[in-house]
């Protein structure tokens, strides 16, 4: 007995032929393989891209380098030259002051040679004033500044008060004696005047 196909879909020319209905699937090893070979792409086309900055960077800190090896070394080559230039200064003044000096020192000798046998007392005198004289001259060509005491009010930038004496012949505060004279180089006090200053009674 035959039997017959129970599906009634099926026919003669689609019984012998299957359909095959599933999707293809992708392999997921190959997959990786292609992202991470495509990552690996990425990163080395970045590092090509960084290379140039990277080298412009170098360039430009290479420059400052040497802008600033120059600058310290011109900065110390003036440093030094502005030390040289003070020494020859201080040099330079005191050369001149020993030769203004040594003037001085001359007639001194010359002096003590004139009054070897000399007995009178004004002579010598005399001759001492002379030199107190150059003394004083040479100096002040030099720029020391004799600073005024006597009869002046009390400045404690010049004057160093060692006494004090009341009296009403004067005002108060008013030099009125100097013990020791003060000098001044322009605005620089050498040394302050030893002074009594004039107090209230």
């Amino acid at each position: 007995m035959s039997h017959k196909n129970s599906n009634p879909f099926e026919n003669a020319d689609t019984k012998d032929k299957k359909i095959d209905i599933t999707e293809p699937v992708e392999d997921e090893s190959e997959n990786k393989d292609t992202k991470s070979e495509d990552k690996e792409t990425d990163k080395k086309s970045e590092e090509k891209k960084d290379e140039p900055k990277t080298d412009e960077w170098k360039d430009k800190y290479e420059k400052l380098n040497q802008q600033y090896i120059r600058l310290a070394a011109d900065f110390d080559n003036a440093r030094k030259r502005a030390v040289q230039e003070r020494e020859n200064l201080i040099n330079y003044g005191k050369e001149e002051t020993l030769k203004k000096l040594l003037e001085v020192l001359d007639n001194f000798e010359r002096g003590q040679k004139s009054l070897e046998n000399v007995d009178d007392s004004a002579k010598i005198k005399e001759s001492f004033d002379l030199i107190q004289k150059q003394v004083y001259d040479t100096l002040t060509k030099i720029g020391l500044e004799e600073i005024k005491a006597v009869g002046e009010d009390f400045d404690p930038n010049y004057h160093e008060a060692v006494m004090r004496t009341p009296t009403k012949d004067y005002k108060e505060h008013t030099v009125i004696s100097e013990l020791r004279k003060g000098y001044k180089l322009g605005d620089k006090v050498l040394r302050p005047a030893m002074v009594n200053v004039a107090t209230a009674e």
